[in-house]
């Protein structure tokens, strides 16, 4: 889990947390919650944390106004809520997670079938509990009248006091959901309770006439309109996952005729957050909080330790099944250090792990190969760095991702 900070439309700054899985994520999610709800109510938070326990990403947030993100609450609108939803997955985008699904909670759901049309990334869209009509959210104003006649007056929603103002009425009327359902243009899911004493089940109904396939529905038989059991909330999470993957993209495997240039971009997200691209996935690298960072990737330093990593495991991996050695796996731990007055001052510090039936001789010829994998050698011999301001980088002057196979190959007839 990581904090996501962003701007909203007018500046202000929106307060989001984004739930990572342990590994690479398969998709990222943007998840918006119910009305005056926050990024840490149960069912945002319960959802996001099984859905990142089946391997998404996921982004949460305050709307504005709401929990820690910046704003006041009395202007906010329905609009605003669409907005506030752009900027986030323009946040996203930019960060390298472009979301590919956009789940919404209430009138959060509402306003992810209005923001949809205004992000190409996204393949599937979900709704929970959501009204078809955005007006529904007048049933919850206990003095509507007042606050419509005065223009401005604090009103009771879910038995807490808000300042709001007709404005907020006045837009929500102004929407035709309808029509942005039917031309939605995207895979939907409807997920509603029967026992939705909030939001009726003939909400439900509606969107789902008034959109076109491929749509689905799941009743959430016993639920309330919170998802406060536990077990309803890790339910939809596990229904969201399995009929989400049908629709998402699946990144294509890297070849070796493909680009070897990687690209580091700016983020403006914190003073160091940069967006790399390699090999057809994008992801965060990043300083520590404590010099100055966000800390919300590795830093240049762990991914070129990564790299002499990687490099040794696939080599001592090759070398093993050329060889027919009894290795059953192998993992890889590397360090970098610095020393001053010595030469040569960054060393490397590695350690091998090898599991398997394998004999003091074997483990000895596996720890000897692993010190001539490309990377290792590389480090080894010193590299020649050039340096220009713009243009773009020669494909010709770049090795292709296949180039090392040749070494490799080499390797396995290794004695």
């Amino acid at each position: 889990m990581e904090d996501f900070d962003f701007p909203g439309e007018s500046g202000q700054i929106l307060s989001g947390r984004f739930d990572l899985p342990e590994g690479p994520a398969s998709a990222h999610v943007l998840f918006a919650h119910c009305f005056t709800c926050t990024k840490s109510s149960l069912a945002a938070a319960r959802v996001a944390k099984e859905l990142t326990r089946l391997g998404f990403g996921v982004l949460r947030f305050d709307f504005t106004g709401l929990g820690q993100s910046g704003g006041d609450f009395a202007d906010s609108s329905f609009s605003g809520s669409i907005a506030d939803i752009l900027s986030a997955a323009a946040a996203m985008r930019a960060a390298g997670r472009a979301p590919s699904l956009l789940i919404g909670h209430s009138l959060g759901g509402a306003a992810v079938l209005a923001a949809a049309a205004d992000l190409p990334d996204v393949r599937a869209v979900v709704t929970i509990a959501a009204p078809f009509d955005a007006t529904h959210a007048e049933k919850l104003f206990t003095n509507l009248d007042e606050l419509m006649e005065r223009g401005e007056a604090e009103v009771r929603i879910g038995g807490r006091p808000f300042r709001m103002r007709s404005s907020f009425i006045e837009d929500l009327r102004s929407h035709d959901q309808a029509e942005r359902i039917r031309r939605l243009g995207r895979p939907l899911l409807i997920l509603h309770s029967p026992q939705d004493a909030t939001v009726g089940i003939d909400n439900a109904g509606a969107i789902f006439q008034a959109a076109r396939h491929p749509k689905s529905f799941v009743s959430l038989a016993g639920a309330d309109h919170l998802l406060t059991r536990r077990e309803d909330a890790e339910f939809v999470a596990s229904i969201v996952s399995g009929w989400a993957r049908r629709y998402l993209p699946e990144a294509p495997p890297r070849t070796a005729e493909q680009s070897g240039v990687v690209t580091i971009v700016e983020t403006g997200q914190g003073d160091f957050q940069v967006e790399v691209s390699a090999g057809g996935v994008s992801f965060l690298a990043d300083e520590p909080p404590e010099v100055g960072g966000l800390g919300s990737g590795p830093t240049p330093y762990d991914l070129l330790s990564a790299g002499l990593g990687a490099c040794t495991a696939m080599t001592v991996r090759l070398y093993a099944r050329g060889k027919g050695l009894p290795l059953d796996r192998v993992s890889v731990e590397v360090g970098h250090s610095r020393r001053t007055g010595m030469e040569p001052p960054d060393p490397f510090v590695r350690r091998l792990h090898l599991e398997g039936e394998l004999s003091a001789e074997q483990r000895r010829k596996l720890v000897e190969i692993a010190e001539k994998c490309p990377v290792h050698r590389t480090l080894h011999r010193g590299a020649e760095i050039e340096t220009a301001e713009g243009g773009s980088l020669a494909e010709a002057t770049v090795e292709k991702p296949g180039a090392h196979a040749q070494d490799r190959a080499q390797l396995a007839k290794t004695k």
